[in-house]
């Protein structure tokens, strides 16, 4: 028997195939309300449960979830089955009150209109005496429903507002004598109950306010330490701003095991996390090796058409790591006399640098190593927790990307993963985050990533 919310509180959510394809477990988000699945979104759904990408993963996934629902209990899919404790239920409507008889209707969308079609008798039923709901990450389906008269929504779990996303850092006035102890010291004792472990702060000289210094929460109550100097470089690269200080410090720390780098292009997100990495992996050696990767979204044909084997397919892909690697050699190599050129290919010899597509990493189990994910921001936030909860003991992971260059047709700025573990992991002492906004590529670079 389904224990239902109050009638007069209970909402009737239609979920459009893109929201299950997004994330297949969106069935258990809507709390003590009744979702509706129109049977032709399963069909829809069932076109992609072959496919060997994130979408048939997904499609799997969802498949597997019904199929528990259904074997649990006695109850019927069509009549509704029960989710969770809170009240909700799902039920499958078989669209035999869906009638797609509008002039405007496109034979080519008839899965879209039929689901349309189900909200709409949904709603015309219910009356005032309930509310239906289309839920659907389709821009165009949304402005048709409400044509139709029905309410329609994004799906909006797991999103996170990009103007007021949390940054990592903040600028505090304090008095001289926290100045002295924190140069002095490295440590000092400042009021931090309003702020968030691993937070950078430019603290000022309240009597001299060109005074300045850069330090980081501290894990303990009431403390801040200074942020570390790389006074000779890391792997030939100096930081360049204040940002810069503040992401090599995180990057450089063996205490935070995930560090987020967001920021527009040129800022030096990957090269700066490569730098750290090759430190701590090739010299230090913390870590095993240096694992950089990236997510493969062609802005053409995809891989299969291209010609060679599977590394010179890769290559067009992998090209921004490579490049990034060979500029952070050569600096290093510029900044010190007499130094032998170490191309890429040796370090990956050797073992200390690894350079793949996010494919392969799949499944793994990663111990001991720096891992790198580039470009995160075009995965969406159940590959982000596949890929985080790959790391083994002693791995270190950082992401970096920029919310607003998103290549993947399924997220946005505001619902992508990287956002989504920014937010997540902003309160966790073994996480840190800096966006970088000052664009140090080249002057042509930083302007034409403000105008453009």
């Amino acid at each position: 028997m389904i224990r239902r919310a109050p009638s007069h509180e209970r909402k009737t959510y239609v979920l459009d195939s893109n929201v299950l394809l997004h994330d297949p477990n969106s069935l258990f988000h809507f709390d003590e309300h009744e979702v509706v699945v129109p049977i032709v979104v399963i069909e829809e759904i069932d076109r992609f449960k072959k496919e060997l990408n994130d979408l048939g993963r997904n499609a799997r996934h969802f498949s597997r979830q019904l199929d528990e629902l259904r074997t649990t209990g006695d109850e019927d899919l069509a009549a509704g089955v029960t989710l969770g404790d809170n009240g909700g239920s799902l039920r499958i409507d078989l669209c035999e009150d869906a009638t797609v008889d509008w002039a405007w209707a496109d034979p080519r969308s008839r899965a879209d209109n039929l689901i349309l079609s189900v909200a709409r008798s949904l709603n015309e039923s219910v009356g005032s005496a309930g509310v239906v709901i289309l839920v659907t990450k389709d821009t165009n389906m949304r402005i048709k429903a409400n044509a139709l008269g029905v309410r329609a929504e994004d799906y909006e779990h797991g999103k996170v507002s990009v103007d007021d996303a949390y940054d990592g850092q903040d600028e505090m006035t304090v008095d001289a004598a926290i100045l002295d102890a924190l140069y002095r010291d490295g440590t000092a004792t400042l009021d931090t109950a309003d702020r968030t472990t691993n937070e950078c702060l430019v603290l000022r000289n309240a009597d001299r306010p060109n005074q300045t210094a850069l330090a980081r929460v501290a894990e303990e109550d009431d403390t801040v330490r200074m942020v570390r100097r790389v006074k000779e470089g890391v792997w030939g690269i100096f930081p360049r701003n204040k940002e810069q200080c503040f992401a090599l410090d995180l990057l450089l720390d063996d205490d935070l095991k995930l560090v987020t780098l967001v920021g527009k292009a040129g800022t030096g997100k990957t090269l700066l996390a490569i730098a750290a990495g090759l430190l701590k992996s090739a010299d230090e050696r913390r870590y095993h090796r240096l694992l950089v990767s990236r997510p493969i979204f062609p802005l053409g044909r995809d891989i299969g058409y291209l010609p060679g084997d599977v590394e010179e397919k890769l290559n067009p892909w992998m090209k921004p790591v490579y490049d990034n690697v060979e500029f952070i050699l050569d600096s290093r190599n510029a900044s010190r006399v007499g130094a032998k050129s170490r191309g890429y290919q040796e370090l990956m010899e050797q073992g200390l640098l690894e350079i793949e597509p996010l494919t392969y990493i799949r499944g793994r189990s990663i111990p001991h190593q720096y891992l790198i994910i580039d470009e995160a921001q075009n995965l969406t936030p159940h590959e982000i927790k596949t890929i985080i909860t790959r790391a083994g003991d002693g791995t270190k992971v950082v992401l970096t990307g920029d919310p607003y260059q998103i290549d993947n047709p399924y997220v946005d700025a505001t619902s992508n993963g990287l956002v989504y573990v920014v937010e997540k992991f902003r309160n966790s002492a073994i996480a840190g985050h800096i966006t970088l906004t000052r664009g140090e590529r080249s002057e042509l670079a930083e302007l034409a990533a403000n105008l453009l």
